[in-house]
């Protein structure tokens, strides 16, 4: 089985839509959460996760942008773009991210498990090996994908050997892919990277793919239209620096 796992898509169309072009083919797509906030293509976002994706965790921004929580706890640009979110999804696009469940959510998969921050805490960001420590010891499956950081890599752990896994790449312009695999009785937190706004000075789209068959992980980086997303934001007049991140990829 071939799983495309995506987390961060942030409203970010032209980046899901060079992600799903490249990571083809798969069995199943499972979706970490935070599929708007940010970018100004939110409604067509989530109508092409809603009949994609087989496993949908809520993000910390898809909880905001629908009203289960509110805005005040984010900068003044996310609220910004938190609020216009709001205004801008449809009706029926509101209510589905409302019912969009909290993670842990374990796909008919044996063994793995998604979130979108920590399986101990959804708000919560695994951002080094403290971090990873707790969350390793006590999650109830071998691997746990998580995203919310927007860095693509993980943390693996093996009786007394805890390894940080960061994805190396050359060429930061074009298509790339680092493969990494399972070793028996490993326990992994596996982040995908962000689809739509990564913050590892990268900015081509992350993701990642998992092949149960072969005990494989596929990190992954594509190109996409930066141009249209930035000019998308601009002209929905949200923040610039949002667009102007995109390119700086932080």
């Amino acid at each position: 089985m071939r799983a495309l796992i995506l987390s961060d898509i942030h409203g970010n169309l032209e980046a899901l839509n060079a992600v799903l072009a490249a990571a083809a083919p798969y069995d199943a797509l499972w979706n970490l959460g935070d599929m708007v906030g940010y970018g100004a293509s939110p409604n067509e976002v989530i109508d092409l996760i809603r009949p994609a994706a087989q496993v949908n965790v809520r993000g910390n921004h898809d909880r905001v942008c629908c009203g289960l929580t509110s805005a005040l706890g984010f900068n003044p640009v996310a609220r910004a773009a938190a609020e216009w979110t709001k205004k801008e999804l449809t009706a029926a696009n509101l209510e589905w991210l409302r019912a969009v469940p909290q993670g842990p959510v374990q796909p008919s998969q044996p063994g793995v498990s998604c979130v979108h921050g920590s399986p101990l805490n959804e708000d919560q960001y695994i951002l080094s090996m403290r971090d990873a420590w707790a969350p390793l010891q006590q999650m109830l499956t071998a691997i746990t994908f998580f995203g919310h950081t927007h860095l693509q890599g993980g943390f693996s752990q093996k009786d007394h050997d805890w390894h940080e896994i960061r994805p190396q790449y050359t060429n930061r312009n074009a298509e790339g892919w680092w493969t990494m695999k399972i070793p028996p009785a490993t326990r992994h937190l596996i982040n995908p990277g962000s689809v739509g706004q990564p913050r590892d000075h990268d900015w081509r789209a992350a993701f990642c793919l998992y092949d149960s068959d072969t005990a494989e992980i596929h990190y992954r980086r594509v190109p996409y239209d930066l141009t249209t997303a930035q000019g998308r934001i601009l002209m929905a007049g949200l923040p610039e620096r949002l667009a102007a991140r995109l390119r700086e990829g932080r």
